[in-house]
Parts: C-alpha cells; structure tokens; sequence
C-alpha cells in the first residue's frame, strides 16, 4: 500500500512537470509569436510613412488626405523657403526624405553631389502627359532625376490704376525715370541679373565676365526706381497696392490679380525665364514604392488639375490643362504660346565659380541701394 501511494507520487509528480514543461514551451512559442508579430507591425509601419520635402504652401492639402486614404500611406510633409536651404538639409543628414522638389537650377549641383536618386521610369505613369518643352532639360538630359511638377515665367507685374501696360512691355523699360521709387525687385541673383544680361540682349545664363560686369552696372543705374527688394512680400505689397510694380513668378502675379484684378502680369518682349519645380528622389529615400505611388497620383490628370487651381502655377501636364477652364489656359501670360515658349530661357547650372560670380554682382548692387 505505501508502495502504491508512493509510485501515485511520483506518477503526480511527473506528470505535474511534463505539464509545467509544456506549458513552458507554448509560452515560448506564443512569446516568440508576439515578437515576430510586432516586428512585422514595426516594419509595416516604417513603409506606411512617406516624407515629403517641399516648397511651403505648394500643394493641395485635401490632395494629401485622398492619397492617404487611397494608399494607407502615412505622408508627413516638411517645407523649405528656398533651393540652397533645401540642399543643405539634405547634405546635413539624419533627416529621412523620400521625395524632394528642387527647382531645375539646382538640379545639376544636387546629381553632382550624389543627393539624388535616379528615376526609374517603368515605375512612373503619365511622363507621357508632360509637355515636351519641360522634358529633356539641359540640366537633366532624358528626366533621368526629375518629372516636373510645375512650371512658370519670370515677368512684371503692373497695377493698371497707376501704371500704364502698355508703357511696360521690355526689361528696358524698367528704367524709365517716371518709375522712380516705384519697382519691386526680386531678391535673387539669377532672377535679378538675369532680367538685367536680358535686356542688353545677352543671356540670363552668361559666363560671360564682361557681359556680367555689364550687367552689374546697368542693374545699379535702376537703384533710382527701386523701391525695395524682396520675395514673398511683393505679392503682399502688390494686392495692398503699396506699390505699382514688382517683379515676380506667373503664379505669384496669379495670386496678386486674384485679389486685386487690376494687377496685369506682362512677359517681357526682350526675354524672359521659364522655370520648373520638379518631383525628384532624395538619396536617402526609403520608401521608394510609397515615392513612385505618390508621383502616380499627382500625375493623375484630374489630380494635377486640382493641383493647380489650389497652387495657381501653370500644370505641366498636358492632359490636365484640358480639364481647367477655358479662361484659364487661354491666358497666355501662364500658359505662352509655342511661339512665346521658344524664345524662353530655362534657368542653368552655372556652376560654383560662376554662381559665386553672380552673386558677388548682385550683393554689390543691393550695396549701393
């Protein structure tokens, strides 16, 4: 009897730790289940964010919430005042972007700094939508880094209650010694001595070092009629008409006539610039599926034209421009004809001597103001 009760003990006794044991190893197993679930959420997680790098103010917000919803696509959007702010962040590191909108002048210097990605261009639907003026760039031969995402000219905003239009249609007229004290002028180097190489018949793009010194002067004997030089306050200081001309890009003179109609934006005879703000890939860009999903969806014709009603710059997509009104596309102001377009130049890479060149004459101009 006290064998029995004693080989029940053990019986118990094993059978309690084959129990424990297994109990122990579901355990385990369910652990390690838990950690494989949360790894896969972590990294799942990681992917559903895309990080955008942009100029302030530059696209539809509600375009961003219908990508998000469509997609499951986290966006998180970061803003830059200007291309050389842009670049630095990128050359500073430990900020993840995964898509970056330089303007095509500093194309060239970000390639050469290996801060952008190529494209791969299987993976993008509707470059067949683009106008083929923006394609195929001297600073980007073949879009091998860039689609254009908008595009515009650099002119001259007049208020017609003070001035009249029809006194302004050159560069040259700018000095004009009725306009004293009456000129915004933008405050930047290739916009600025550009205009002022454009109206001595040379181009905006010179590297030329007697054109440029040309050029310099000339834009000092225009400190007479300059009132100020600025950038985003001359589309303030336009609608509020503290003065009756500034110089600016076409969809910031869009923006100023919509507030005050008796602003006209004019395309000077003796030439102008054309610019274009682009989609690129950062060099550290991670989620390159969620890049290439959101430039599909941007370059969606009904998508690019929402776009461009919210932004109020000219949409480089052709097929869009067929959804906007009538009114809109027929302004030739924003949207030139081929004939206009021809006589355009785009902004260039100048490289570094050249930039330092031009900014050296701008700075001694802004001196003697």
């Amino acid at each position: 009897m006290r064998e029995m009760r004693f080989f029940m003990k053990k019986l118990v006794s094993l059978i309690l730790s084959i129990i424990v044991v297994i109990l122990l190893l579901l355990g385990v197993k369910k652990y390690i289940q838990v950690k494989e679930i949360s790894a896969d959420e972590t990294a799942s997680s990681e992917k559903q964010q895309l990080y955008l790098f942009n100029w302030g103010n530059y696209i539809d917000p509600d375009l961003i919430k219908e990508f998000e919803a469509e997609t499951n696509i986290q966006v998180v959007y970061e803003t830059f005042d200007s291309n050389d702010a842009m670049e630095a962040k990128l050359k500073q590191g430990g900020t993840r972007y995964d898509i970056v909108f330089p303007s095509e002048s500093s194309i060239t210097k970000l390639v050469n700094q290996n801060l952008l990605q190529p494209l791969d261009h299987s993976k993008i639907q509707g470059l067949e939508n683009i106008s083929p003026f923006l394609l195929n760039s001297p600073v980007d031969p073949g879009n091998q880094y860039t689609v254009p995402y908008f595009w515009g000219t650099v002119g001259i905003m007049v208020n017609t209650k003070y001035i009249d239009p029809e006194s302004i249609t050159t560069w040259n007229d700018l000095w004009n010694s009725e306009f004293r004290n009456k000129i915004l002028l933008l405050d930047g180097n290739r916009e600025t001595m550009g205009l002022a190489l454009q109206s001595l018949g040379y181009s905006l793009n010179s590297k030329d070092a007697a054109q440029l010194k040309e050029a310099e002067l000339k834009i000092k004997a225009l400190n007479p009629n300059v009132r100020a030089v600025l950038n985003e306050e001359i589309k303030t200081m336009m609608k509020l008409e503290e003065a009756p001309i500034g110089i600016g890009y076409s969809g910031d003179a869009a923006a100023v006539a919509e507030t005050n109609p008796a602003v006209k934006y004019i395309l000077p005879q003796d030439g102008s610039a054309v610019w274009t703000d682009n989609f690129a890939l950062s060099y550290n860009a991670e989620n390159i599926e969620g890049a290439y999903a959101f430039i599909n969806f941007m370059l969606r014709p009904e998508n690019a034209a929402r776009n461009a009603v919210f932004v109020g710059y000219a949409t480089p997509n052709e097929a869009a421009k067929e959804l906007l009104d009538e009114e809109v596309v027929s302004d030739e102001t924003f949207y030139p004809s081929q004939e206009v377009i021809e006589s355009l130049e785009h902004y260039e890479y100048l490289g570094t001597e050249w930039i330092s060149n031009y900014n050296d004459a701008f700075l001694n101009f802004k001196m003697e103001l």
